[in-house]
């Protein structure tokens, strides 16, 4: 019988490979718990997370086939679900921030910048005829550049 999708169950590890964990489940049958589905953070060793023969809690993501797909980070109360937001530390939330980068001209042919579209209530329309003049002046300084380099000559 498969488990419910939805389900939390308790599971043991029972082998740990590259791309994730085989958890046998209480009541029968095993699954897997993909190395996406171990934590809220970047898992880049399994084994850095768990362990064979630790017992864990599971959610059924699904069931198909024989197939059961698990998750260990979703089986998670809410609040441990979240990973913490960078910079907040010891400093009580108040971590560091990067400078808005300025915006720059783009250069658009022969040098000239293209001028910046004004931010704020800008249409899609607008945005995207900007985008297209300035990546066409772009294509065309390409064109003109790989011209010479291949070394075209008229007959």
């Amino acid at each position: 019988m498969e488990p419910q999708v939805g389900s939390i169950l308790e599971g043991k590890v029972t082998s740990i490979m590259k791309f994730g964990a085989f958890v046998a489940l209480e009541g029968g049958g095993s699954g897997l718990v993909h190395i996406s589905e171990i934590a809220n953070t970047f898992v880049e060793d399994v084994h850095d997370h768990l362990q064979t023969g630790q017992a864990v809690k599971v959610l059924v993501l699904s069931a198909e086939n024989g197939r059961v797909n698990l998750s260990i980070k979703k089986a998670l109360p809410q609040q441990e679900r979240r990973p913490p937001r960078p910079g907040a530390g010891a400093q009580g939330g108040a971590g560091f921030r990067p400078a808005a980068k300025p915006a720059q001209p783009q250069f658009q042919g022969r040098g000239k910048p293209a001028p910046l579209p004004p931010s704020g209530d800008q249409d899609f329309e607008d945005k995207l005829k900007h985008f297209l003049s300035s990546s066409e002046g772009k294509m065309a300084d390409l064109n003109r550049s790989m011209d010479g380099k291949r070394g075209r000559r008229r007959r």
